[in-house]
């Protein structure tokens, strides 16, 4: 989920780094590099090129000799092709009331997509097949639109994370109910770092249809994945992908990102470095609460991924954003989001747990 980002405060105070979003963090070394690399010569476009062919194979390796990959501009994108490939128009799908597909693009799966989206409210921003059966409404009636699919978030917009076991339940719900289950995984990589295990553990394994495979967030430049898992669904991507404004012309430069990315673990060591940090962040903060040494600071959620929500006074927030950028949380008061990034060190940590402890004594 998006959230209302303060103004970059460029004072002489504030700190080079923030914790607004893992978007905020620049481009992995390693990223550019492959770009530089891929800039060379002529070669065909629009996915024509050796660089989108090897993207197809490290695609295959990690979900599948089935998956079929498609590489497009951004999350928004990835998720409404993705849905819209793989239902009809009358379709509705079911997912969290706190999803990105829900709450935080512009309404783009249902203006663009021409699908209904069903928010059902979570505790933890986490889909159950409980919550899901109960969402199912108005089957067979030409009144409503009829629940074809479920989307879940991984890692969710509350940094929660399901277990493959949690995502087989719910695929078999889906399944059992005529439904798709479809991944927002822009954070997916977070999600296989927190749970120690690979991409298809916690796709292709455990009944996933079709996933939105994030990039940008772990350090591309722009780059984006839809990959299709379910061989029964998807066949006209290639057409939507084009309609949809998502077919780079210049297809090699987004390919060489995702390559660099997911062909050996630097999808994985930059996860684990963002997770690792929000979890140090984590404890810090945990410590001067416990302390008392910034009054009415409280961990509001468990830390499963690269994110740490926090209950902080506003007057509090007000003065640590005089060093550090990062965003309010719209579903709840005086709850911030603070994300790291890929880049995160500890002493950035440090830096901001000493500026929200200084914030707190003026």
């Amino acid at each position: 989920m998006g959230t209302a980002a303060p103004p970059v405060d460029t004072s002489p105070e504030a700190h080079p780094r923030n914790f607004g979003s893992d978007n905020w963090a620049g481009v992995h070394p390693e990223v550019l590099a492959a770009i530089a690399e891929a800039n060379v010569g002529h070669t065909p476009g629009y996915g024509g090129d050796p660089w989108t062919q090897r993207f197809h194979d490290i695609m295959t390796h990690h979900f599948g000799p089935d998956a079929q990959a498609f590489p497009v501009f951004n999350g928004t994108g990835a998720n409404v092709l993705a849905l819209q490939s793989a239902l009809p128009r009358w379709s509705a799908v079911i997912t969290a009331a706190s999803a990105h597909i829900n709450y935080d693009e512009t309404g783009a799966p249902e203006k663009v997509g021409g699908l209904k989206i069903i928010g059902a409210a979570t505790e933890n921003g986490k889909l159950t097949p409980e919550t899901i059966t109960g969402a199912i409404i108005g089957r067979g009636s030409e009144h409503n639109a009829q629940p074809l699919a479920v989307s879940i978030s991984q890692s969710t917009e509350w940094g929660t994370t399901y277990t493959p076991d949690e995502i087989a339940a719910i695929a078999s719900t889906a399944h059992e109910n005529d439904m798709i289950l479809h991944i927002d995984g822009s954070r997916l990589g977070n999600a296989a770092a927190h749970l120690g295990v690979g991409l298809g553990d916690i796709t292709t394994g455990v009944g996933v249809d079709i996933v939105s495979l994030g990039g940008t967030k772990n350090g591309l430049l722009g780059a984006e994945a839809v990959v299709v898992l379910n061989p029964e669904i998807g066949q006209g991507l290639r057409y939507l992908r084009k309609m949809n404004l998502q077919l780079a012309s210049k297809m090699r430069f987004l390919s060489a990102q995702l390559n660099a990315l997911y062909e050996r673990d630097l999808w994985r060591t930059s996860a684990a470095r963002s997770n690792e940090m929000a979890q140090y962040l984590n404890e810090r903060l945990a410590e001067v609460a416990d302390s008392c040494r910034v009054p009415g600071v409280e961990i509001v959620q468990k830390v499963e991924s690269n994110v740490v929500f926090v209950r902080m006074p506003a007057e509090v927030a007000a003065r640590a954003r005089r060093k550090f950028a990062f965003a309010d949380w719209p579903l709840e008061k005086d709850i911030v989001r603070l994300m790291c990034a890929f880049d995160t060190t500890a002493e950035d940590v440090d830096a901001l747990v000493a500026a929200i402890v200084g914030a707190s004594r003026v």
